[in-house]
């Protein structure tokens, strides 16, 4: 294999780095995949301009591509040799609470120097990612790349003549090429922003250019790590079908407008047939407000064209998952997220002098939320029909992420559910939407709110599943 400059920083990895985690790195049981979160370089801005400094799980961004068959263990050592506390999370994975990574509530941080084993089998198949879940960390961490990709493959994935996982991603960089990363301070607003900003798709300058015959099948795994914005992934000369969301199948469907709004941390599996013409391209693409949207990837059609494929269709279902919530019988709760009293009044006068994405501190169902607190929002026995009620008193869009199961987008006029499964919920200014999920997962789960916008900030709350 020949050595790029990617593949070589991950492989001088544990060469770099102390004695004591090297021992780590080399006494580890057999099987155990080492997973090292370093300090690396980024060639985010092409040649010859300087690399940017960064995190990286394997001295690289995204970090290793994890692909499993379903029912293999996970076995992973997670080795820390930077600053600041890390774990590894694994998103939207119906996993074991104790392998859930989530510091402060299902672990102890792994500090400096330290290194934890985690083992799993996930019961599911799809596509998930990995990062490190350490408050206040687990925004500035992403930002300066420490993340990455898990794919269980299913029993009979759909054939298809390309496979390509999508990161998203932005960085705010400073004149030299320099990561620009503010540490969310939820007692006053931040300063107005400074630098420029960067996007990238697997940490390559956009637009990535993929070569393919007439008539190929492409399968997109999109993930967006963009912090600040709901993304609105567009597709021309290409008709998508969306097949799974945030790991889970769904009955397959075409999105409105060939259009799909994603989230930070939100997956969705896309499959699209190229044109059948050679010499065609089609454009996955970014519509950002501007005058045109901001092409991602652009696939080119070349050669002669591949045989015929029966049409796109639904991949197989996950049984694992109920075919019905019993709403009459679940458990209520609700969660209310809302300026801090005595910073409202402050807030509507910075708003004619500050940009919109600027505010005071915010609560979660009356408190900071910085940290989980010492009880849980609700708990209840396991198998245990809960819908949970997500309440946005702020002129902020927010995101909510719950922990370790998979949750009807409940209907905002009727006790219907939208027919896909979702673990991230777009919540949108002044508007409550709510879920309904089975609790059937033992331990405790965390509830993590995202505000999106330039600076954005996270609160956290949990319940618990006996």
């Amino acid at each position: 294999m020949r050595l790029n400059r990617r593949v070589f920083l991950g492989s001088t990895m544990a060469c770099l780095l102390p004695a004591d985690l090297r021992a780590a790195t080399q006494d580890s049981p057999e099987g155990l995949r080492i997973l090292a979160v370093g300090k690396a370089r980024h060639p985010i801005l092409p040649a010859p301009a300087a690399t940017t400094a960064g995190f990286g799980f394997g001295g690289q961004v995204p970090g290793p591509p994890l692909r499993y068959k379903k029912g293999e263990e996970v076995k992973i050592r997670l080795v820390n040799a930077i600053d600041q506390p890390v774990t590894f999370s694994c998103q939207s994975l119906r996993i074991p609470n104790a392998m859930d990574g989530v510091a402060g509530l299902t672990q102890k941080p792994v500090l400096p120097g330290q290194f934890f084993d985690y083992h799993f089998t996930p019961p599911d198949s799809g596509f998930y990612w990995y990062r490190s879940d350490v408050l206040p960390y687990a925004i500035e961490q992403i930002d300066r790349g420490l993340y990455g990709t898990l794919i269980v493959e299913e029993t009979h994935p759909p054939k298809v003549d390309h496979d390509m996982t999508v990161v998203l991603a932005e960085w705010h960089l400073d004149e030299s090429g320099q990561l620009l990363v503010d540490r969310p301070d939820p007692t006053r607003a931040p300063a107005a922003p400074t630098g420029h900003y960067v996007v990238t798709v697997n940490s390559e300058s956009v637009p990535l250019s993929v070569n393919l015959p007439p008539s190929g099948r492409v399968r997109l795994r999109l993930l967006s790590l963009i912090q600040s914005h709901l993304v609105f992934m567009t597709f021309a000369g290409l008709r998508p079908l969306i097949i799974a969301i945030d790991g889970q199948p769904c009955e397959a469907f075409a999105p409105l407008r060939q259009t799909i709004p994603i989230g930070p941390g939100a997956c969705f599996d896309v499959m699209c047939d190229l044109p059948a013409k050679a010499g065609t391209e089609a454009t996955l693409a970014w519509r950002t407000g501007e005058p045109t949207d901001r092409p991602l990837i652009v696939f080119s059609t070349h050669g002669t064209p591949r045989p015929k494929l029966a049409p796109l269709s639904s991949i197989d279902q996950n049984p694992l998952l109920p075919a019905e919530i019993k709403l009459q019988d679940a458990h209520k709760a609700e969660l209310t997220i809302e300026l801090a009293g005595t910073e409202k009044e402050a807030a509507k006068e910075a708003a004619a002098t500050l940009p919109s994405d600027l505010h005071g501190p915010l609560k979660f169902n009356g408190t900071g939320a910085q940290n989980f607190a010492a009880t849980p929002l609700f708990s209840v026995k396991r198998g245990t029909p809960v819908t949970l009620g997500f309440n946005n008193k702020t002129a902020i869009l927010l995101q909510i992420y719950v922990h370790g199961h998979a949750l009807r987008l409940l209907h905002d006029r009727d006790d219907g559910w939208e027919p896909y499964w979702r673990s991230h919920v777009i919540v949108p200014e002044g508007r409550t939407k709510r879920v309904a999920f089975v609790a059937d997962n033992p331990g405790k789960w965390a509830i993590e709110c995202q505000t999106l916008e330039l600076r954005p900030s996270r609160l956290v709350s949990w319940f618990e599943v006996k």
